[in-house]
């Protein structure tokens, strides 16, 4: 990938990450909330909604970047013609190894992020501070194999419909599809990988949320879901699915509309360059 090309992708990517996290956060919060072992009042119901959002704010940039140029950068390297039936396993691929990547700079934030949800009285310093303190290093990558097991199948889901939107989109008005345009089918793509993959970040709420030392704490996401299920049946596996729907689903809009308008906003401004 050429310079432009890599520039525009990582501003572009790092834009639209903080738009959606910080526009969209108090429905993250009371997702995390519905999700929460200790229910949805006890962890704070309405109170608070903003609780953690420093987190948030300082991983959304340097996640969406990293995600993005992947993406990008994957797709650049595996030259297939736009008609090819490989076109969709491109798109997995790329999207795959974004999210393995990006899950580096998201997990530690996102860990403190719903810490801080779930108890609103407590600062987001504070609680970072006392990961480090009492599990360490590896204590704020609690939820990795969790969050990666989430974002895999979510991406898998996400982003080829989303590309095979925007294609036929353009075949069916015989141009390429406009940012708003490509903003709708990124909506649409969000809003139902959300749902099917719910249960998933159900798993991942609990694992992060555990108390260290307990079963829950040890990352098995099996053992997770089967705990859900047991004790809440299959309400409790999809907890927080409209809110995590609506989201996601807004989320699609804002941020991969603001991606392509941003990225083709640098590279018309780097073409333009003598």
């Amino acid at each position: 990938m050429d310079r432009p090309g890599f520039t525009a992708s990582l501003v572009a990517g790092g834009v639209a990450g903080v738009a959606v996290d910080l526009i969209l956060f108090p429905l993250d919060t009371i997702k995390t909330r519905l999700q929460s072992p200790q229910g949805f009042n006890k962890a704070g119901g309405f109170r608070g909604i903003y609780a953690g959002v420093p987190s948030a704010a300082v991983g959304s940039f340097p996640n969406a970047a990293a995600f993005f140029i992947t993406y990008e950068y994957v797709k650049w390297l595996w030259h297939t013609d736009s008609s090819s039936y490989l076109m969709p396993v491109k798109h997995m691929l790329a999207a795959s190894a974004g999210e393995v990547v990006a899950c580096l700079i998201r997990v530690p934030s996102e860990l403190v992020k719903q810490r801080a949800q779930v108890s609103a009285s407590s600062r987001t310093f504070h609680i970072f501070s006392n990961i480090l303190y009492t599990e360490g290093i590896q204590g704020l990558y609690r939820g990795y194999k969790s969050t990666v097991l989430r974002e895999i199948p979510f991406s898998l889901v996400q982003f080829p419909l989303w590309e095979s939107l925007k294609a036929l989109w353009s075949w069916r008005q015989d141009h390429v599809v406009d940012c708003w345009q490509s903003a709708v089918c990124g909506a649409f793509a969000g809003g139902f990988a959300a749902a099917v993959t719910t249960p998933l970040d159900v798993a991942k709420t609990r694992i992060m949320l555990a108390k260290a030392g307990s079963s829950t704490a040890s990352g098995n996401v099996l053992s997770a879901l089967h705990g859900v299920w047991r004790t809440q049946g299959l309400s409790g596996l999809f907890a927080g699915v409209f809110p995590r729907m609506a989201a996601i689903s807004l989320g699609g809009f804002i941020f991969l509309g603001a991606y392509e308008q941003t990225r083709s906003l640098l590279l018309e401004l780097g073409r333009a360059r003598p």
